[in-house]
């Protein structure tokens, strides 16, 4: 990987995609959640569903102030980021994805880019207390935040899905509104921290980005459903 944007506090990584694979049209970006060292700077994640054995090219973004794309530079380092990938080969489709602050982040990207789909897990409809007053599980980080720019996630006409675990984040997860366009799937056995990790060890993740790459929306809801989703109209019906 490398660095093509260092200027705090966000900071993105690059990896370019094989000119001659199967998927070398399209741009995955992955963005991190807090991490889990205050401290520092959040590590790159999704990076093996991200780049996957299909040619991809991909872009690793991080915030080091944990502002869930509140920073004014997150759209234009976002955007430079994509821009930067276009002159080195051809980009026709565009992904994003995230687990918690970082699925919360790839709906963000997805208001200010040509998103084709969007997989975004744990995501957390606001950590604005003006919104969700109940919820204090990121207040030590939402404190600093300026100014809410995404006060809530924002929902662009494009293929979406959502996971949840239903454990501990149904507040967050019902929230969300149902919108043409947009599968929710929810794992009640699974908690919001512990949804990604589930679906990495049940080897599903590279399976869930090829069948939206694929436009494949049974696949992906069998893929889903074998982890132990349910689409949420099943389980709370509107």
């Amino acid at each position: 990987m490398r660095r093509i944007w260092d200027r705090a506090p966000l900071a993105i990584d690059a990896v370019d995609g094989l000119p001659d694979g199967p998927q070398a049209d399209v741009l995955v970006l992955a963005f991190a959640s807090i991490g889990h060292d205050p401290a520092q700077m959040p590590s790159p994640e999704f990076r093996r569903m991200a780049v996957g054995g299909q040619g991809r090219a991909a872009l690793f973004v991080m915030d080091r102030s944990r502002s869930w794309g509140n920073t004014p530079d997150f759209a234009p380092a976002v955007q430079a980021a994509v821009a930067h990938m276009r002159q080195r080969q051809t980009i026709r489709r565009i992904v994003t994805l995230g687990s918690s602050m970082g699925g919360f982040c790839a709906l963000v990207a997805a208001s200010l880019l040509p998103v084709d789909v969007v997989l975004a897990f744990s995501p957390q409809f606001s950590v604005d207390p003006r919104v969700m007053t109940q919820e204090n599980r990121w207040r030590d980080w939402t404190r600093a935040i300026d100014r809410f720019t995404h006060a809530t996630a924002p929902l662009p006409q494009t293929r979406i899905t959502l996971f949840h675990g239903a454990v501990d984040d149904l507040p967050q997860a019902l929230a969300f509104p149902v919108q043409r366009g947009l599968d929710h799937l929810l794992f009640p056995d699974q908690t919001h921290a512990g949804l990604a990790a589930h679906l990495k060890a049940r080897g599903v993740m590279e399976g869930l980005l090829e069948a939206a790459l694929e436009d494949d929306r049974r696949r992906l809801l069998r893929i889903a459903a074998s982890a132990g989703g349910r689409l949420r109209q099943r389980l709370y019906p509107a």
